[in-house]
């Protein structure tokens, strides 16, 4: 595992991130083999949301970790949504955090991210709150989920502190991020810009992208390895993979590793084998051939 710097934090952070999202129906023991699997593997970075399992799966996390390991990994959590709404408020913000600490067993968040964008948001009240959490240790740093550039320079410039990162919907079967970028001045679909160039803007202000649902398509419809919809895409992940020795999860990661944004992809499985194969993609460096051909094979039309 090789790690990247997280935003503009100084952190060096491993390259993929660990999403804690469906481990709050684990055991206490279940889920401390999904931790060691993943410090076993290199990865340190856990990524957790207030909403998780309605907060459990935050509260089952910090029954399995010790200690002496919090020193030792890093923690990253979200606040934002709530039922029927989103919440950027000062209170909600502070409670939300307050409410994951208590829930994490920690005296400190390594990183905040803003959940999905709130329409009311009020960026000096979001800095307010920021800002008090910085001074009191409880959040070290900060950044935002599902924003677009707009959304984050308007948030940005209320803030003393760097957003250092966005995490977007992101995989093989959903990549409006670079299509648009490849389709530049088309009339297809694919040409539509619909998320402003939030790709670019990330890159050019060092905002680290976390893509989530890595291996999914469409909106949380299921995982595209090994499904029957998708023949010409699995063919090609297990064609590459045969060439590297490694399973078709490993190349659908090292696919996103690929791109010289130095993203940081955000595992969405609880199975231990299929875990350590995300990780396992860090190690693989495919040629820009395969990156091409993978691409084509999820049914992209290259100009």
């Amino acid at each position: 595992m090789y790690n990247i710097e997280l935003g503009k934090t100084g952190l060096s952070v491993p390259t993929v991130a660990v999403g804690c999202m469906r481990i709050s129906d684990m055991s206490e023991k279940e889920v401390g083999a999904f931790i060691d699997t993943a410090l076993e593997n290199g990865a340190n970075f856990f990524d957790h949301a207030d909403i998780y399992g309605g907060g459990k799966s935050e509260s089952v996390f910090s029954k399995a970790v010790t200690p002496s390991m919090r020193e030792n990994i890093f923690i990253q959590t979200k606040c934002g949504i709530r039922q029927g709404r989103f919440d950027f408020s000062y209170e909600h913000i502070i409670n939300s955090v307050n409410g994951s600490l208590e829930r994490l067993g920690t005296e400190y968040i390594d990183v905040l991210l803003l959940h999905r964008p709130d329409a009311l948001m009020e960026p000096e009240e979001v800095a307010k709150a920021f800002d008090e959490l910085k001074a009191t240790g409880k959040v070290r740093h900060f950044g935002v989920s599902n924003q677009n550039p707009y959304q984050m320079e308007l948030l940005q410039k209320s803030l003393d502190m760097p957003l250092c990162v966005n995490q977007l919907q992101f995989s093989i079967m959903h990549a409006p991020m670079i299509q648009a970028g490849i389709n530049v001045n088309m009339y297809n679909d694919s040409a539509v810009n619909r998320d402003g160039g939030v790709l670019d803007y990330c890159r050019l202000n060092k905002i680290t992208v976390q893509p989530w649902s890595p291996m999914q398509y469409g909106f949380f419809e299921g995982c595209f390895i090994d499904n029957e919809k998708f023949p010409k895409l699995n063919e090609t992940l297990e064609s590459i993979g045969n060439k590297y020795g490694v399973s078709k999860t490993t190349i659908a990661f090292a696919w996103i590793l690929r791109h010289p944004a130095k993203m940081q992809p955000v595992t969405g499985t609880t199975n231990l084998t299929r875990l350590a194969d995300c990780i396992k993609a860090s190690e693989i460096t495919l040629t820009r051939e395969e990156w091409y051909e993978i691409y084509r094979a999820a049914g992209n039309v290259l100009p």
